[in-house]
């Protein structure tokens, strides 16, 4: 079996161990080729090297925005419909995606678990196909989570913040939850609603401002968050939640949110969709899987399946 370890080593894991990657070129010795990537073009090159010369499994660590970077240029390079199959060893900060997959933990020990493993299981999971536009140029990215209003505000402190991990996004979230109450100044800055329009499967909601936008295909958006109680569910129509309540009426909702129950309240959307459009004017903030990102208009529909190799 032919066996590829693609790593972002500009990842935090990698960053704070620097012997991190020598543990894994040593577990992957005489098994896997390693493929050490610091930046996007480095990553499309391996990543048309390998399908050049055909792998039978592409294993990406790093973080949830190295996950969907490199499933990105996979699709680039082999094509949609002609994926290797894929497992994800987290790497990152958080690694939310992993962690839905049943995989946590220090990235050569899972291998040297993978590599044990006498058959390999995969199983189907679906993704997002996410189209910006920004200055009449169009992007298209292949991920898991997409969020905005709350979602983009909320990382935005997580990075001022230093991005602490687990810890650090608890901290943020629990003082977004108490000030949420009495409408405090932090709980403002992240659920005051956001200027923006929705379009689902072609018909525009109601609203033109919203304080919780976020389609995913993982059920666990961190923290326990199950905002995207329906995800995975359908291959072909990922699930939406949009929210256009204000702090004092959204906050207090985060219990519902932790049972993975619909969030409800007025004006509110949930449900599964074909395709979904979110215009701003002239721009706005948008988090694909953790990296913060601005567009004028973002269209999110699904992505091609994959294969994910479970531990």
């Amino acid at each position: 079996m032919r066996i590829d370890v693609i790593a972002n080593i500009t990842a935090r894991l990698y960053r704070r161990r620097p012997s991190l990657l020598d543990e894994v070129r040593r577990v992957c010795a005489g098994v896997a080729d390693v493929h050490p990537t610091t930046r996007v073009d480095e990553l499309d090159a391996v990543c048309a090297r390998i399908a050049a010369r055909g792998t039978d499994l592409v294993i990406l660590s790093g973080g949830d925005g190295s996950f969907m970077a490199g499933v990105t240029a996979l699709a680039r390079a082999f094509g949609e419909t002609s994926l290797p199959r894929l497992a994800l060893l987290p790497g990152g900060t958080v690694a939310t995606v992993a962690r839905n997959f049943g995989v946590q933990g220090d990235p050569a020990r899972l291998l040297a678990r993978l590599f044990a493993s006498r058959a390999l299981t995969s199983q189907r999971r679906a993704t997002l196909r996410v189209r910006e536009t920004r200055e009449g140029r169009a992007t298209e990215r292949i991920g898991f989570i997409f969020g905005t209003g709350l979602v983009a505000r909320f990382f935005d402190l997580y990075y001022a913040d230093g991005a602490r991990g687990y810890g650090g996004a608890a901290r943020i979230a629990g003082r977004i939850f108490v000030e949420s109450f009495v409408e405090g100044p932090y709980a403002r800055v992240v659920l005051t609603p956001m200027p923006c329009t929705i379009e689902v499967d072609g018909r525009r909601l109601g609203s033109d401002r919203w304080s919780l936008v976020c389609a995913a295909v993982v059920r666990d958006l961190g923290l326990g968050m199950r905002v995207n109680h329906r995800a995975g569910e359908d291959l072909d129509r990922p699930h939406l939640v949009a929210s256009p309540l204000p702090p004092r009426s959204l906050g207090p909702r985060a219990p519902r949110v932790l049972l993975g129950r619909p969030i409800g309240g007025a004006g509110s959307f949930d449900d599964l969709v074909r395709s979904f459009v979110v215009r701003f004017s002239p721009e706005g903030p948008y988090v694909l899987d953790g990296d913060v990102l601005r567009a004028s208009e973002v269209v999110v529909s699904a992505g091609p399946p994959i294969d994910v190799v479970t531990l």
